[in-house]
């Protein structure tokens, strides 16, 4: 019985040992799993993040791109509305100088009818003086 009692005990420290690395080992393992959900974790919020990110660029870029169609469309309009504007600048300007030489005419009318109205006057004064 000695005998099976001190194999016993070989086999039993060994037993122990046995249960404790595999203890260790079973919580290392734990361990690694909690790294590994962890890192996966920080791997899924990262990749939705750039996910995110690229989102936010895609709209940025439909943004920039709308108001690219917008400033085109702005500027073809500004650009019809500015030749609209000359036309009607030489339009006015054309009635401007019609205007212009009506008015001259007008001028040189009323000169010679004021020198007219300034001689009769004379005339009028000179009889008027030849009657006293």
């Amino acid at each position: 019985m000695s005998n099976v009692h001190s194999e016993l005990t070989p086999r039993q420290r060994e037993l122990l040992k046995i249960r404790r690395d595999s203890d260790t080992k079973a919580a290392e393992l734990v361990k690694m799993e909690k790294m590994l959900q962890q890192t996966k974790d920080l791997l899924d919020r990262k990749t939705e993040s750039c996910s995110d990110s690229m989102d936010l660029q895609e709209n940025m870029v439909e943004d920039l791109e709308e108001k690219v169609r917008s400033s085109r469309r702005h500027r073809r309009s500004s650009l019809h509305h500015t030749q609209l504007l000359e036309s009607q600048m030489k339009t006015v300007k054309g009635e401007l100088v019609g205007t212009l030489d009506h008015l001259q005419e007008l001028r040189n009318v009323l000169r010679r009818s004021q020198q007219k109205a300034e001689e009769r006057k004379a005339a009028m004064e000179k009889l008027a003086a030849g009657l006293r």
